[in-house]
């Protein structure tokens, strides 16, 4: 078998959470008194974390770091009651991921989405077909920084050279090259195939079933 370990990417990878994004992003800034933001622009935003996602959106005269935290906390409190309310697996996921763990691969999350929603989506979208599940954590570095892959690598003793890491952006590719293994970059997620071939892309994907015939 030519690897033992496949771990995915959750935003734009394995589900399609964008526009509970939006709208959550959106109330935390009509709520705040701050302009919104449109569809592609959360797009763009995305794959960072969500502190991060939050920076991105406010506008760029907002500069109070308080008044920051405060969009943070309403998109938090706000996201963790609608994070599925429009979120859903991209077409073939499922079957694909439960044949790779029928086939005997390993399977793990490892995300800059905040832990508390990524656990919940995890268990909502996908009960028991992932080993491992691991969003962002006080305390450990979030992607492009590889903690998170190594610790999950460790933990199922899998050794770089029987891993690979499947995601939709740069921060992926980042990723995979900081852990010291292989990247898949797939099409249908947040970034197009221009920008993730702009950004070394090295194997890219279309559709879900083709993971399949690369991985075994």
């Amino acid at each position: 078998m030519r690897y033992q370990l496949a771990v995915f990417d959750l935003d734009g990878t394995i589900l399609d959470t964008l526009e509970d994004l939006y709208r959550s992003v959106n109330y935390a800034l009509q709520k705040n008194q701050l302009p919104g933001r449109t569809l592609p622009e959360v797009r763009q935003f995305v794959g960072n974390g969500i502190r991060k996602l939050i920076e991105r959106s406010v506008p760029a005269d907002v500069t109070d770091p308080k008044r920051i935290d405060q969009v943070h906390q309403d998109f938090t409190a706000y996201y963790q009651q609608h994070c599925a309310d429009h979120t859903a697996p991209y077409e073939q996921i499922p079957e694909v991921i439960r044949h790779l763990r029928e086939s005997g691969i390993y399977t793990a999350v490892v995300s800059n989405k905040a832990d508390y929603a990524v656990q919940s989506l995890c268990k909502t979208y996908f009960p028991g077909l992932f080993d491992r599940v691991a969003g962002e954590k006080d305390g450990i570095r979030r992607k492009p920084a590889p903690d998170s892959v190594l610790a999950v690598l460790e933990d199922l003793q899998i050794s770089p050279e029987q891993a690979i890491y499947i995601g939709d952006s740069d921060v992926d590719i980042q990723t995979a090259q900081n852990a010291g293994i292989p990247c898949i970059s797939v099409t249908w997620g947040f970034r197009d195939r221009a920008f993730l071939t702009d950004h070394h892309a090295q194997t890219l994907i279309t559709e879900p079933q083709e993971l399949l015939g690369l991985l075994k």
